[in-house]
């Protein structure tokens, strides 16, 4: 089966990229799946309380794909003639987690909430990452989604001369395989609230930080893209963390 790159349908009369549909199809998938998930979970939020926790998320994770996603080629920013346009176009999902973790943790000190809310979200993101990446793939190189060329049996044209990396599809292999590794670390150890979502980040960040050595990229410092010094801060972080729930994690008899 051939694909013509990039894949688009026509809406209105006009032409549109099937990525950001996709992607907008994710979020909802992923929304609904949250919400089943939440209503067959006991917990201790009011719905007042759950309804901030979500608006710090979402706040955190608009502002941080957006700015990640533009330091992510800064000299393009800087010659951008509308810089408000650029940022507010660029995106990624690397800034969207890591703000949006901190948007929860903003909303948990403002509303005097201590326990740990992330476990519930593991397997939505994962849904809705995944059918998002099939976005980044159909979108071949129109967007910045695709891999460095490669000689690699794995090696795709996705719109141009070259074989290329096709990282979106290693992502969402990545993505399954890293989505029922949690489930079975679930069914095999008793673990205080909040390690899947730790377990989760640790896993996509280190993950992501490797990927991104084999898509096109600025290096800012130490020969390291924005992308991954953020992936590099979020894995120490979360190195820390699992560290400190080690001793409460145990096998189920």
């Amino acid at each position: 089966m051939t694909i013509d790159f990039p894949v688009t349908v026509n809406l209105f009369g006009h032409s549109v990229l099937i990525h950001p549909i996709l992607e907008w199809i994710g979020i909802f998938v992923g929304m609904r799946l949250y919400g089943f998930l939440k209503r067959n979970h006991k917990t201790t939020l009011s719905k007042i309380q759950g309804l901030s926790v979500i608006l710090g998320a979402l706040l955190g994770a608009l502002i941080g794909s957006k700015l990640i996603g533009t330091l992510e080629v800064p000299i393009a920013f800087l010659k951008s003639e509308n810089p408000l346009l650029y940022f507010w176009t660029s995106n990624t999902i690397v800034g969207g987690l890591a703000f949006g973790l901190i948007g929860v943790e903003i909303s948990k000190k403002i509303i005097g909430y201590k326990e740990s809310t992330g476990d519930l979200m593991v397997y939505p993101l994962i849904v809705a990452m995944c059918i998002g990446r099939v976005g980044c793939f159909l979108t071949g190189i129109a967007e910045q989604t695709y891999g460095v060329p490669t000689t690699s049996i794995f090696g795709m044209h996705l719109g141009d001369d070259y074989l290329r990396h096709p990282v979106a599809l290693y992502e969402i292999v990545f993505l399954i395989i890293l989505g029922l590794s949690i489930y079975g670390f679930r069914k095999k150890y008793t673990f205080p609230s909040g390690v899947l979502f730790q377990l989760f980040m640790l896993s996509y960040f280190s993950f992501r930080f490797v990927l991104d050595f084999i898509k096109p990229k600025i290096n800012v410092l130490l020969e390291l893209s924005t992308i991954q010094i953020t992936c590099l801060v979020v894995v120490i972080y979360y190195i820390f963390k699992i560290n400190n729930h080690r001793q409460f994690i145990h096998l189920k008899h």
